[in-house]
C-alpha cells in the first residue's frame, strides 16, 4: 500500500510459525507464512536446522512470495524450520532487521523470530550495551539473543529461560537451535500461539490458519506463560518456567488482526465479529436502504449488522487484491490516488440510496472521509458511518502499530466532532461494553481479561517502568 495511506492505519502485528520433525520443513514453513501474511508484509525470514546440525537462514524483504523461491528454499534443508512475516513495530524497516534474529553464543547458534513488543527493551538494551554488547539490528527481539548470550545457565534452553524472564511486554517466540525447537508465549498471553501436529511432526504458528493450508490438526494453544521444547528425536517437554500472571490476551486480534477463518483465543474470529455487527445494530440503529461493508475488515461486522437490522446487505465497495508495495504516484491532480487505488465503489448499488457504511475502526479519520466522498460521488443520498469497536484513544506497546496518542483523532474529538470532519451524515461506535460483550470477556470490578488498552488507556503491563 502506499506510505501516505498506511499512515492512517493501525498495522498488523507480525506472525511466526515453526515446523520440528518433517523432511520439507522450509517448504512447509513458506506455506505457514503464507497463510500469516496478513500479520507483516515487510520481510520474511526462514531458519531452518540442516542434517549436520548447522542452522541456515535465509531473509527477505518484502512478500514471502516475492523473496522465497524454490531455488531459495532449496539452501534450507533439514527437518526442522522456523519462520517470520514482519511489520516493524520496532525497529526501521530494512533487511538487518528481518527475522529470524541469528546469533552465534557460547551455547551455540540459535534464531528467534518473534511476535509482540518488549516494554522494558530499552531499559535492556542500554544495560547490555554499558556492559560491552555490541548490537547489529534495531529490533527488540535482537534483545533477547544477547541475554541467551551472557547467561550462566548450564544449558541453551536454561539460557532462553533466564533471558526470557527478564523481559517486559509481550512476545510469542519461536526459537531453534541445533538441539530443539522451542516455542513460548508470555506469562500474559498478549499474542496469540497456537500448536498442532502434521503426521508426527510438530507445528507451532500464530494463528491456526496456518495449520488449515499445510493439513495439520489443531490440537491447542500454546498456554501464557508455557513453553514448548520439541526435540529432534521427537521427545517434547512442556514447561511453565514463569511466576503467573492474570492473562489478557490482546482484543485487537478479535476486532482485525486475525484472519476471520480461525480461532483466537478460544473464539471464532468470523462469528466474533459478526456480533460486534450485531449489537452495533442495536446499539446504533438508523433508517438507511443498505449496509455496505469496507472491504476486508469491515465485512464480518456489517454482515451481523445487517442481519439484525433487517436493512439489506450489498456489495458497495470493491477492494483491489493486486496492490503491491510500491507505486509511483501521480501528482496532485489525482485526488485520492492512493484509496481509489484499494477502492472502488458499485455505483449501481449505492446511488439514490441511504448508505451505512461498516468499518472496524477510525484512526486518524482521513481514510474513512475519503471513502465517505467516494461513497457520496457514487451518487448516495446519505452515508451513515459505523464502526465495529470503541473509540481507539491510545496507542498500543505490545506488539501493534499504532500512531501516537495525538494522531489518535478519537483522543481529542469527540464523536461529533470526528463525524463533521470525515463528513458522515452520522456517526456511531460500537460500545467498550458491546466489544466486551461480543467476545465474551469475562469483568470484574471494571476491569476486562482482555487487554483492550487501545480503547480504554489501562495497560495491564507497565509501559514506562525500568525505561530510560
Amino acid at each position: 500500500m502506499l506510505s501516505e495511506e498506511r499512515k492512517h492505519l493501525i498495522e498488523e502485528a507480525c506472525g511466526v510459525f515453526g515446523i520440528s520433525g518433517n523432511s520439507e520443513a522450509a517448504n512447509l514453513t513458506y506455506l505457514g507464512l503464507h497463510a500469516l501474511q496478513h500479520r507483516g508484509q515487510e520481510s520474511a525470514g526462514i531458519a531452518s536446522l540442516d542434517h549436520s546440525g548447522v542452522l541456515r537462514i535465509q531473509r527477505k524483504i518484502g512478500l514471502v512470495s516475492e523473496g522465497f523461491t524454490e531455488e531459495v528454499i532449496e539452501t534450507l534443508p533439514g527437518n526442522v524450520a522456523i519462520g517470520h512475516v514482519r511489520y516493524s513495530t520496532t525497529g526501521e524497516s530494512s533487511i538487518r532487521n528481518a527475522q529470524p534474529i541469528y546469533a552465534s553464543t557460547k551455547f551455540g547458534q540459535i534464531a528467534l523470530a518473534h511476535n509482540g513488543n518488549l516494554t522494558n527493551a530499552e531499559f535492556l538494551r542500554k544495560k547490555l550495551e554499558q556492559e560491552g554488547s555490541i548490537f547489529g539490528t534495531s529490533t527488540d527481539t535482537e534483545v533477547i539473543a544477547h541475554l541467551v548470550a551472557r547467561s550462566r545457565a548450564k544449558d541453551i534452553q536454561g539460557a532462553l529461560i533466564e533471558a526470557l524472564a527478564q523481559l517486559e511486554g509481550a512476545y510469542s517466540l519461536v526459537c531453534l537451535t541445533k538441539d530443539f525447537m522451542a516455542a513460548v508465549r508470555d506469562p500474559r498471553g498478549v499474542r496469540p500461539l497456537v500448536c498442532g501436529r502434521l503426521g508426527e511432526a510438530r507445528v507451532v504458528a500464530s494463528e491456526q490458519t496456518a495449520f488449515q493450508l499445510i493439513g495439520a490438526r489443531f490440537d491447542r494453544e500454546i498456554a501464557p506463560g508455557e513453553m514448548l521444547i520439541a526435540h529432534k528425536d521427537g521427545s517434547e517437554k512442556w514447561l511453565k518456567p514463569f511466576n503467573a500472571q492474570r492473562p489478557t490476551p490482546c482484543i485487537f486480534e478479535l476486532v482485525y488482526f486475525a484472519r476471520p477463518d480461525n480461532e483466537v483465543f478460544g473464539r471464532n474470529v468470523y462469528e466474533t465479529r459478526k456480533q460486534m455487527g450485531r449489537i452495533l445494530a442495536q446499539q446504533s440503529g438508523v433508517e438507511a436502504d443498505l449496509v455496505i461493508a469496507v472491504p476486508d475488515s469491515g465485512m464480518p461486522a456489517s454482515l451481523g449488522y445487517a442481519e439484525e437490522s433487517g436493512i439489506r446487505f450489498e456489495i458497495g465497495l470493491v477492494r483491489s487484491h493486486y496492490i503491491g508495495r510500491t507505486f509511483i504516484e501521480p501528482s496532485n491532480s489525482i485526488r485520492h490516488f492512493g484509496v481509489k487505488l484499494k477502492l472502488a465503489p458499485v455505483n449501481s448499488v449505492i446511488r439514490g440510496k441511504r448508505v451505512i457504511v461498516v468499518d472496524d475502526s477510525i484512526v486518524r479519520g482521513t481514510t474513512c472521509r475519503k471513502i465517505i466522498k467516494m461513497v457520496r460521488e457514487a451518487g448516495a443520498k446519505e452515508v451513515h458511518f459505523r464502526v465495529a469497536s470503541p473509540p481507539t484513544t491510545h496507542p498500543c506497546f505490545y506488539g501493534i502499530d499504532t500512531p501516537e496518542r495525538s494522531q489518535l483523532i478519537a483522543s481529542s474529538h469527540s464523536t461529533e466532532e470526528i463525524r463533521k470532519y470525515i463528513t458522515a451524515d452520522t456517526l456511531a461506535y460500537l460500545s467498550l461494553d458491546g466489544l466486551r460483550q461480543a467476545v465474551r470477556a469475562e469483568v470484574t470490578d471494571g476491569e476486562s481479561n482482555f487487554c483492550d488498552a487501545c480503547f480504554t488507556g489501562r495497560y495491564p503491563i507497565p509501559v514506562g517502568s525500568r525505561q530510560t
